[in-house]
């Protein structure tokens, strides 16, 4: 019955609010709902996979560039939106067959790396637009009716965000969805059970990337241009940073997550802003402060904000556990 009158709160409020913010904080909330999206797979890859992933920005940057450049190409762009997660989905497959075999840190380093290759190659190549990159993306629109308003793309990246959800639920409840779980706790146990260890660590790769593919299809739209500098290094780092305060393993969590971050972040863009402030403060502040926030989560709330809360809360009405996912 809780989880029944929050998720309907959270739905209300979901919908109330492009109606009542004003232009930047809606832009703010566009933003955190895409973040969400993205942060829901890697909480689903590293939460229950247990592979490690330093490069969601990459699939992020494919998605968009997908939706772009067949939009810029007179496709409709709800093919262009349809594209984006199964591309970005694909391209994890080809990716992800050799770069799974590697193991922790190994494997982190090496989707970093795959991030690199891709934005040195999307700003030297001429189909994606250089380093200046693609601009004049139409808006989204079916038929003859063209999304023009933020506050319609708010409702599109929280449908979005609702949609991913609802699949990522429906895989960890599922029978595969308790073979990751065992997946993550050992990988041999699970293959000596009978689990394809690598084909469902490949399987959930693609899915995680075929969640920041759609959150791209939505930005490109959103914005009308994207460029190699709209997806840097820090974007990675920013997502598993959203999973690991919000709570790994856990749908909410990534939620949770990606707002506290986001508005963490604008209020230090706000502070780097101020009269007086170097140049680098935005990117120093950045990192000096998910650093901190990591090392704290880590240390007070090693399960992450949202297991922590419900925790205490069950414990103060003297029930069991409230289940987070």
């Amino acid at each position: 019955m809780i989880r029944l009158v929050a998720g309907l709160l959270v739905a209300v409020v979901t919908l109330a609010l492009p109606a009542v913010l004003d232009d930047s904080a809606l832009a703010v909330y566009i933003l955190l709902g895409l973040a969400a999206i993205v942060t829901v797979g890697v909480s689903l890859l590293m939460g229950y996979a247990g592979q490690v992933s330093l490069g969601q920005g990459a699939f992020y940057a494919i998605g968009a560039y997908t939706a772009a450049l067949l939009a810029l190409n007179g496709v409709p762009p709800l093919v262009g939106l349809v594209a984006a997660p199964l591309v970005a989905a694909v391209s994890a497959l080809v990716i992800g067959t050799p770069l799974l075999r590697l193991r922790g840190h190994h494997l982190a380093f090496a989707t970093l790396a795959m991030q690199l290759i891709l934005l040195s190659l999307a700003g030297q190549l001429e189909i994606t637009g250089g380093d200046i990159g693609l601009q004049a993306i139409p808006q989204f629109g079916v038929g003859s009716y063209e999304m023009g308003s933020a506050p319609a793309y708010a409702y599109m990246t929280w449908a979005g965000l609702a949609l991913v959800m609802l699949v990522t639920h429906n895989v960890i409840t599922s029978r595969p969805g308790r073979a990751l779980r065992a997946l993550a706790t050992s990988e041999t146990a699970a293959a000596s059970s009978g689990i394809p260890v690598g084909r469902y660590k490949l399987v959930v790769f693609a899915l995680s990337a075929a969640f920041a593919g759609l959150a791209g299809g939505i930005y490109c739209f959103y914005t009308g241009y994207v460029a190699p500098g709209s997806f840097p290094v820090l974007i990675s780092i920013q997502y598993i940073v959203m999973a690991v305060v919000g709570g790994l393993g856990t749908i909410w969590g990534a939620v949770v997550g990606a707002a506290a971050i986001t508005l963490l972040v604008q209020g230090l863009n706000s502070l780097a802003a101020l009269p007086g402030m170097p140049t680098y403060a935005p990117s120093v502040l950045s990192y000096a402060v998910y650093a901190l926030v990591l090392i704290l989560v880590v240390l007070f709330l090693p399960n992450g904000l949202l297991p922590a809360v419900a925790g205490r809360l069950s414990r103060k009405r003297g029930s069991p556990p409230v289940e987070t996912r």
